[in-house]
């Protein structure tokens, strides 16, 4: 009877509790958050708490998401409707000083240049929101770390992006981009023109560039890894629900990742110990400063990397490195066919620079108007479209007292095209705002980030920059190229933005 005496006081002071907990954190705590917020001048939808419409609200944004992802529109267009939906209605709605909910969790909208600046800067104050278990299949070293953690991996892996390191990466672009080419070229018709699809073509450039780059002589084992990468990635896309199985299977092919890269790396400091160079790869030099570290001679603390957070580093060159070119060089041929002029401008300057032979590396940095070009599709079409970040203890910003528990987001594709910082024809491919640079063109302010911005900005946008001028080059010097009538102009999300339908181009022999 004792006994049940204690687990009865136990069931009752339990219920008791919970509703206590519940009111805490369900309505208290949010409706506390938004009051705050409110007071400074924020607006925003108020906090609701409905224990039973999460799901049909979720399921409702989803279906408006995927209704207006559905709907070809035209280049002139403003892209932020289509793929950035609550965002974009919540600013549209309250205007730039707002708010939106993600559950109990109130996300505010940061569009002032100087609070932006600040975030980027006070990384410590404002560190990246965890990933779920799930997305750290592709959300993992340098990407994910924090602190003293990610000073040490920044500092090992940026000798690799050196621009003296970059240049050791020129043939491997050049051999990917000339198999493309040649490829295309069998496929013209005998009045040397065809009609193509140039996105998957772009997708396997990429993917064979970074194979070569990364892995060099172990190529073939780097496609491999990456095949399977891709597969990864189909899953995580496709599945609404994460099932058992589907976990299971990601789960698998994670470990033949692992049990691939590994037997690179082993092989490569096997190599190393008996005195064979392998430094003329983004592997070789990566493993090279980890050695550096690992011997004492360098200033991490606990020596370098181990080898499971190099396999890491080598997941997210993938990724990382496929994902921002081949989104960047098909919207970058999307424009120039619908903007012939530039097209042809950009055309006469490498042959200018180049003639008809292949791109080297000095010649690339003459190349401006194919420059000021990147730039402006990049301020179009960012390969991601915002970035957050978390406060985890009060915190002011600015003028702003932010609660702990809030996020904040970083909305690239809203700053990239508001009026009020570029002007009435914000919507227009003008790459001539570009002529004297980014910091002319942004008069100095933090509200162009295509690739973050301080000391997390992303350490490979120089190689994707290099990697985008070198096939540009090459394209212009072979291919003229026009839009195709069935090409329908839908901008998607998927790890990046991406054309939902493709990329059909109508392709001249030059």
């Amino acid at each position: 009877m004792e006994l049940l005496s204690i687990i009865w006081v136990v069931v009752t002071v339990t219920v008791a509790v919970i509703p206590i907990w519940a009111l805490q954190v369900l309505w208290l705590k949010p409706k506390k958050m938004e009051n705050l917020l409110r007071a400074q001048g924020l607006q925003g939808q108020p906090y609701k708490l409905n224990l039973f419409s999460d799901n049909s609200k979720q399921n409702h944004m989803l279906k408006l998401q995927h209704e207006a992802n559905s709907k070809p529109i035209t280049l002139s267009d403003d892209v932020a409707p289509h793929v950035f939906l609550p965002s974009f209605q919540t600013v549209h709605k309250y205007g730039k000083n707002s708010f939106l909910w993600e559950g109990t969790t109130p996300q505010v909208i940061i569009t002032n240049p100087e609070q932006i600046k600040e975030v980027f800067n006070k990384m410590q104050d404002f560190p990246k929101p965890k990933s779920n278990s799930i997305v750290k299949f592709f959300s993992v070293g340098l990407v994910e770390y924090e602190g003293e953690k990610w000073a040490k991996h920044r500092k090992i892996i940026t000798p690799a992006f050196h621009t003296d390191k970059l240049k050791i990466m020129l043939p491997a672009f050049l051999k990917s981009s000339h198999d493309m080419i040649s490829k295309w070229k069998e496929m013209l018709s005998l009045d040397g023109s065809c009609e193509i699809d140039v996105w998957p073509f772009l997708q396997n450039l990429t993917c064979d560039a970074i194979s070569r780059t990364a892995f060099g002589s172990n190529y073939a084992e780097g496609t491999k890894m990456f095949g399977l990468l891709k597969k990864q990635g189909y899953l995580l896309m496709t599945a609404r629900r994460l099932q058992a199985s589907t976990k299971r299977r990601m789960k698998e092919i994670d470990r033949d990742i692992h049990d691939s890269l590994e037997g690179i790396i082993k092989k490569r400091e096997q190599a190393m110990k008996n005195g064979v160079a392998t430094n003329d790869d983004l592997l070789g030099l990566l493993l090279e400063s980890n050695h550096i570290e690992n011997q004492g001679l360098g200033n991490s603390k606990n020596g370098g990397m181990t080898n499971q957070e190099v396999i890491e580093e080598c997941k997210i060159f993938y990724i990382a490195g496929q994902e921002t070119t081949s989104t960047l060089l098909v919207w970058t041929m999307v424009l120039l066919a619908r903007y012939p002029e530039w097209q042809e401008r950009a055309r006469q300057e490498v042959l200018q620079v180049f003639g008809t032979q292949n791109p080297n590396f000095d010649g690339l940095s003459h190349l401006k108007i194919v420059t000021m070009i990147l730039y402006e599709v990049l301020r179009l079409y960012p390969p991601v479209i915002y970035f957050i970040r978390t406060v985890q203890k009060d915190l002011k910003l600015g003028n702003l007292l932010l609660p702990a528990g809030t996020r904040i987001s970083l909305p690239i594709l809203l700053m990239h095209h508001d009026s009020e910082i570029w002007g009435d024809d914000v919507k227009e491919f003008k790459p001539e705002r570009f002529s004297e640079g980014i910091a002319k063109a942004t008069k100095g302010q933090v509200s162009y980030f295509p690739f973050g911005w301080g000391p997390r900005i992303c350490i490979g946008q120089n190689f994707a920059l290099l990697e985008a001028k070198i096939v540009l080059s090459l394209l212009l010097q072979n291919f003229s190229f026009e839009l195709s009538a069935a090409y329908a102009h839908v901008p998607t999300t998927s790890v990046t933005l991406q054309p939902k339908h493709g990329a059909q181009l109508i392709l001249h022999k030059v």
